[in-house]
């Protein structure tokens, strides 16, 4: 019996990348999954039914956009209506961007924030009352060194993550008296989308500063996440790991 089988998991921003291996992880270990995604997406739908078969697990998808607030909120009314039993958040949507400061807009920053750090706090405001209401819990966000590291033209960025593992350790205080968790994790440059989309300059400098002067692989990153969210780091909140290669 592995430490996740027969809870249930909330995982945002999980239809490729850091967040699908997430759910795949945690699918093999027994875990049902809610899955949160902007919208109807076949090839995932098709790829959840196949870990539903394989594993014997229940499987949903939530679909809403992270910057329509109201539209999160009625995304997640139902779990709230039902009394849904959560016993893992793993707050893993995200948008990169880069650009200088003077590059960059205001609407650009607030873009941003609304994603990285605005909508998850919204989801775990609610999910948590779930959360408290059964007195037990974990939380797993996901950071970024960009938030821990100084990086020229990370601004927008960069601040969100930071704004994001702030929130992290407080929120882990807040939360204790309950017996739930938080932690992040906060990966170097991972081996998905958001990489493909960095400038060739900008890509060869986050590489060669890491001591294995390669990307991160997704399931790596997913690894240490399915970890924190399991009994095996029952002692641990309020920790930001991360997962950088060496930097």
């Amino acid at each position: 019996m592995s430490e996740t089988e027969g809870k249930t998991a909330i995982i945002t921003g999980c239809n490729r990348g850091i967040g699908k291996d997430v759910v795949r992880l945690l699918a093999e270990q027994g875990t049902n999954v809610i899955c949160c995604i902007r919208k109807e997406n076949p090839d995932f739908s098709a790829f959840l039914n196949d870990l539903a078969e394989k594993y014997g697990i229940t499987t949903e998808i939530i679909y809403f956009d992270m910057t329509d607030e109201e539209g999160i909120k009625a995304g997640l009314k139902p779990l709230l209506q039902r009394k849904q039993r959560v016993d893992i958040l793993v707050n893993n949507a995200g948008i990169a961007t880069g650009g200088f400061l003077q590059m960059t807009s205001m609407q650009q920053l607030k873009d941003v924030f609304q994603i990285n750090f605005f909508a998850q706090v919204l989801i775990t405001q609610t999910i948590s009352k779930l959360m408290m209401r059964q007195k037990s819990g974990t939380i797993v966000n996901m950071g970024s060194i960009a938030g821990l590291e100084n990086f020229a033209g990370y601004t927008a960025y960069g601040s969100s993550k930071a704004a994001m593992m702030f929130f992290t350790r407080t929120l882990a205080r807040e939360l204790a008296p309950y017996n739930i968790r938080v932690n992040a994790v906060a990966p170097g440059l991972t081996d998905t989308g958001m990489a493909s989309q960095m400038e060739d300059k900008a890509w060869k400098e986050m590489v060669g500063r890491s001591d294995f002067n390669r990307l991160g692989k997704p399931e790596e990153i997913a690894n240490l996440v399915v970890w924190l969210a399991s009994n095996k780091a029952s002692f641990i909140t309020g920790q930001i790991y991360r997962a950088d290669g060496g930097m």
